[in-house]
């Protein structure tokens, strides 16, 4: 009995704890510190309960919980709510009852306006039991120190979740359109499950979860790619990838880029530097795009003159590959499994994706014809 009730050890690393750890010391000291020089002269200046936002902020930024308006919005929310309890309600019923209700109460009032913040009923708690200084305070606890402590750990948590590579604030994912602009959804959400059939448990489920929903589906889709890894096999790009390709420089004309296209019947060219590093790519849309082709009955004649060099030194018109390819491109490494690049070609729309090594030089590219050749070869392998 006793063992069930003991949580499993956690799967952070020995780095990600420590990272934790020191970030909510800087945030809390800074806090401090910032809110001290701000509020001179006043006694309550720091106040407890951001502690606890300290934990959620820097051990879990991608939190719903931990969220800028779910921090600022939840702790301002819940003191003024222990406020108005305090003052309308503090004659009338014991201290105890009334922490209980200003906390009740205070749960409430962040539900109602989606800031769900936990440390927010010890604000409210705080509000009412806080002795008298706090209760003299009144609404300006909230509207003072709650709120200056709130942003300031905010900002803290910002800037230093960012330079530790953490994503913060967490926002919500943006679904993509189809890119055909029909109705029809992107391809990867045809088969399996579809964001109406989570967001249908999510509401039977009927309980909060620490867990923004883009980060639930985003676990789940992982999981259907570790499953599909585990029983076909991991295929790497490395394995498949085109190495004799056809590249050009940011300095190549247009007419011999164009040339090259042709002549191998290629539809895209990567565009490296002397380092053979990635910085761009070009495709025939890229070509068709910049020479303003939208009329069938004078294509070959655009076309031409677009390619055609114009002889002068200094002209508006694109002379050079550099100046109408695709900079940073989707790229992906040698090491780099297949199935990671499902998402990119079928619903981002990439139908080329060169690959790099692991000193990030150009090692091949692998098209959407090489990605379906393989996955169907590995089904056959396992029929």
């Amino acid at each position: 009995m006793l063992k069930q009730l003991i949580p499993p050890p956690s799967t952070a690393s020995a780095t990600e704890r420590l990272r934790a750890s020191g970030g909510a010391l800087i945030g809390l000291l800074l806090t401090a510190l910032c809110a001290h020089a701000m509020m001179p002269g006043q006694s309550i200046w720091l106040v407890a309960p951001v502690g606890a936002s300290a934990v959620l902020l820097f051990c879990l930024p991608a939190s719903p919980l931990a969220q800028p308006w779910s921090v600022i919005g939840g702790n301002v929310v819940s003191a003024l709510v222990g406020a108005a309890c305090q003052r309308w309600l503090g004659a009338a019923m014991p201290v105890v009852l009334l922490g209980a209700l200003a906390s009740a109460a205070a749960i409430g009032a962040m539900f109602a306006l989606r800031c769900l913040h936990p440390p927010g009923g010890a604000v409210a708690l705080t509000t009412v039991i806080g002795g008298p200084a706090v209760q003299a305070a009144g609404f300006g606890f909230g509207l003072g120190p709650v709120l200056l402590n709130s942003i300031l750990l905010v900002l803290a948590a910002v800037v230093y979740n960012r330079l530790t590579g953490k994503r913060y604030p967490h926002t919500q994912a943006l679904v993509h359109p189809n890119l055909h602009a029909t109705a029809d959804a992107v391809p990867t959400a045809r088969l399996g499950f579809t964001p109406e059939d989570l967001d249908e448990v999510l509401k039977r489920h009927n309980e909060v979860l620490d867990i923004s929903r883009d980060d639930l589906e985003e676990l789940f889709l992982q999981t259907e790619m570790h499953a599909y890894q585990r029983r076909f096999g991991v295929i790497l790009c490395g394995d498949i990838m085109s190495k004799d390709v056809v590249t050009v420089e940011f300095g190549t004309g247009l007419r011999e880029a164009w040339k090259e296209m042709r002549q191998h019947r290629i539809a895209a060219l990567p565009v490296l530097n002397r380092a053979r590093r990635v910085i761009g790519i070009v495709t025939q849309s890229d070509f068709l795009a910049h020479g303003g082709i939208d009329d069938y009955r004078s294509l070959r004649e655009r076309l031409h003159s677009f390619l055609r060099p114009s002889g002068l030194s200094h002209s508006e018109k694109a002379e050079v590959i550099g100046q109408i390819m695709k900079p940073h491109p989707q790229l992906a490494r040698i090491d780099t499994p297949i199935v990671n690049l499902v998402p990119l070609m079928a619903d981002s729309g990439f139908h080329h994706i060169p690959v790099v090594d692991h000193e990030d030089r150009f090692a091949g590219i692998v098209t959407q014809s090489d990605l379906v050749a393989a996955l169907y070869e590995s089904r056959l392998a396992q029929a």
